[in-house]
Protein backbone atom coordinates (compact mmCIF):
# COMPACT_ATOMS: atom_id res chain seq x y z
CA UNK A 1 0.00 0.00 0.00
CA UNK A 2 3.12 2.23 0.66
CA UNK A 3 4.55 3.80 -2.81
CA UNK A 4 7.30 5.97 -3.84
CA UNK A 5 7.57 7.39 -7.02
CA UNK A 6 10.72 9.11 -7.97
CA UNK A 7 11.34 11.84 -11.13
CA UNK A 8 13.59 14.14 -12.16
CA UNK A 9 16.84 11.52 -13.68
CA UNK A 10 17.82 12.26 -17.26
CA UNK A 11 21.08 12.45 -18.99
CA UNK A 12 23.19 15.64 -18.20
CA UNK A 13 26.79 17.00 -18.91
CA UNK A 14 29.78 16.92 -16.46
CA UNK A 15 29.09 19.88 -14.07
CA UNK A 16 25.33 20.14 -14.81
CA UNK A 17 22.49 19.98 -12.11
CA UNK A 18 19.37 17.76 -11.24
CA UNK A 19 16.83 17.95 -9.41
CA UNK A 20 14.94 14.39 -8.13
CA UNK A 21 12.15 14.29 -6.17
CA UNK A 22 10.23 11.46 -4.43
CA UNK A 23 6.97 11.19 -3.30
CA UNK A 24 5.26 8.95 -0.65
CA UNK A 25 1.57 8.04 -0.81
CA UNK A 26 -0.06 5.07 0.60
CA UNK A 27 -1.08 4.08 3.99
CA UNK A 28 1.49 5.66 6.62
CA UNK A 29 1.20 6.27 10.20
CA UNK A 30 4.90 8.28 10.17
CA UNK A 31 8.19 8.47 8.54
CA UNK A 32 11.40 8.78 10.40
CA UNK A 33 13.75 9.11 8.01
CA UNK A 34 14.41 9.50 4.08
CA UNK A 35 16.97 9.30 1.85
CA UNK A 36 18.36 8.85 -1.60
CA UNK A 37 20.70 6.05 -2.52
CA UNK A 38 22.68 5.07 -6.03
CA UNK A 39 23.91 1.82 -7.14
CA UNK A 40 26.03 2.01 -10.60
CA UNK A 41 27.23 -1.20 -12.29
CA UNK A 42 29.07 -3.58 -10.21
CA UNK A 43 29.16 -1.88 -7.22
CA UNK A 44 27.32 -1.34 -3.89
CA UNK A 45 24.08 0.39 -3.59
CA UNK A 46 25.22 3.15 -1.01
CA UNK A 47 23.73 6.20 0.84
CA UNK A 48 24.11 9.45 -0.96
CA UNK A 49 21.57 11.89 1.46
CA UNK A 50 19.45 11.40 4.43
CA UNK A 51 17.70 13.75 6.64
CA UNK A 52 14.77 12.96 9.50
CA UNK A 53 11.81 13.98 10.56
CA UNK A 54 13.49 16.53 12.83
CA UNK A 55 15.21 17.97 9.54
CA UNK A 56 18.94 16.71 10.39
CA UNK A 57 20.70 15.91 6.90
CA UNK A 58 23.37 13.68 5.98
CA UNK A 59 25.65 13.18 2.77
CA UNK A 60 28.40 10.93 1.39
CA UNK A 61 31.73 12.42 1.60
CA UNK A 62 31.68 12.16 -2.17
CA UNK A 63 28.60 14.35 -2.53
CA UNK A 64 29.34 17.05 0.07
CA UNK A 65 29.05 20.41 -0.89
CA UNK A 66 27.42 19.44 -4.40
CA UNK A 67 24.21 17.90 -3.46
CA UNK A 68 21.64 18.87 -0.82
CA UNK A 69 18.70 17.58 0.14
CA UNK A 70 15.63 19.14 1.47
CA UNK A 71 11.50 18.45 1.85
CA UNK A 72 9.22 18.22 4.02
CA UNK A 73 8.93 15.02 5.61
CA UNK A 74 5.00 15.71 6.91
CA UNK A 75 4.20 16.37 3.69
CA UNK A 76 6.12 13.17 2.39
CA UNK A 77 8.04 15.02 0.22
CA UNK A 78 12.10 14.46 -0.46
CA UNK A 79 14.48 16.31 -2.78
CA UNK A 80 18.07 15.63 -3.89
CA UNK A 81 19.41 18.75 -5.67
CA UNK A 82 22.67 17.72 -7.56
CA UNK A 83 24.63 20.43 -8.31
CA UNK A 84 28.21 20.24 -10.33
CA UNK A 85 27.64 16.61 -11.77
CA UNK A 86 30.57 14.01 -12.37
CA UNK A 87 30.84 11.14 -14.38
CA UNK A 88 31.08 9.32 -11.75
CA UNK A 89 28.00 10.33 -10.36
CA UNK A 90 26.55 7.64 -12.99
CA UNK A 91 24.22 5.38 -11.81
CA UNK A 92 20.37 4.51 -10.31
CA UNK A 93 18.96 6.48 -7.97
CA UNK A 94 16.46 5.15 -5.37
CA UNK A 95 14.38 6.80 -2.72
CA UNK A 96 14.17 5.29 0.46
CA UNK A 97 11.98 5.50 3.18
CA UNK A 98 11.79 4.52 6.91
CA UNK A 99 8.15 4.14 7.49
CA UNK A 100 5.68 2.79 10.10
CA UNK A 101 2.15 2.36 8.71
CA UNK A 102 0.05 1.97 12.19
CA UNK A 103 1.38 3.41 15.89
CA UNK A 104 1.86 0.08 17.17
CA UNK A 105 4.17 -1.16 13.78
CA UNK A 106 7.75 -1.58 13.78
CA UNK A 107 9.45 0.79 10.71
CA UNK A 108 10.27 -0.88 7.81
CA UNK A 109 12.31 0.35 4.81
CA UNK A 110 10.35 1.75 1.54
CA UNK A 111 12.13 1.81 -1.95
CA UNK A 112 11.06 3.31 -5.12
CA UNK A 113 11.64 1.52 -8.44
CA UNK A 114 14.48 4.00 -9.21
CA UNK A 115 15.93 6.69 -11.40
CA UNK A 116 18.88 7.15 -13.88
CA UNK A 117 21.24 9.60 -13.65
CA UNK A 118 23.96 9.39 -16.69
CA UNK A 119 26.61 12.31 -16.48
CA UNK A 120 28.12 11.80 -20.11
CA UNK A 121 29.86 13.96 -22.32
Amino acid sequence: QVQLVESGGGLVQPGGSLRLSCAASGSIFSISAMAWYRQAPGKQRELVAGITSGGSPNYADSVKGRFTISGDIAKKMVYLRMNSLKPEDTAVYYCNAQIRTRWYSNSDDYWGQGTQVTVSS
